[in-house]
């Protein structure tokens, strides 16, 4: 399972494009409120969380996704259980996914020593440990970061191809028809 985290403030086509990708690739994911089951994004679309946040089932994990948006972030960093869930996941060995300003909790957290990263431009400072990589998505092993908003397609595609292999991804890209 993967859980798309949805605080209030969150970058909607950082939290949508993903969760579009991967269902349409069949993998199961569902998207997560923080603090209620509707949760308004940073430019005032309202989304309705599949489950609340009390509702994960970490024993089924496979990724967890966080987008960005200022707001967003705050609230993710302000959820003892959402901090728990990222910690969890990563002690694990799951995926870990975080985009535009995201990858940024990670770094508080410590979790990008040493690894390959990307984010926001102008978040660089705030990747405790990171190699950065001026990069639409980045992958180090279990790490999946993104840069914006303008990159969630090819983030989306990396974390189809992470749990479902490369030619998955490319099948999505033909369905909805990427072009160059």
């Amino acid at each position: 399972m993967v859980y798309v985290l949805l605080g209030k403030g969150f970058e909607e086509v950082e939290a949508i494009t993903p969760v579009d990708y991967l269902r349409r690739a069949k993998i199961a994911v569902a998207t997560v409120g923080i603090g209620g089951k509707v949760i308004t994004g940073g430019h005032g679309i309202a989304v309705q969380a599949d489950i609340e946040i009390a509702e994960m089932d970490l024993t089924d994990l496979d990724m967890i996704v966080l987008p960005g948006g200022l707001g967003g972030v705050a609230s993710i960093k302000a959820s003892a259980e959402a901090m728990n869930a990222i910690q969890f996941a990563w002690e694990n060995g799951k995926y870990v996914a975080a985009i535009c300003a995201a990858p940024t909790i990670l770094g508080q957290m410590g979790l990008l020593q040493g690894k390959a990263a990307t984010c926001y431009p102008g978040c660089e400072d705030q990747l405790q440990g990171a190699n950065y990589r001026e990069a639409a998505a980045v992958v180090d092993g279990k790490l999946i970061t993104g840069a914006s908003a303008g990159c969630a397609e090819q983030f989306a595609n990396c974390l189809i191809a992470a749990l479902k292999g490369q030619e998955a991804a490319c099948q999505v890209r033909q369905q909805i028809v990427v072009r160059p």
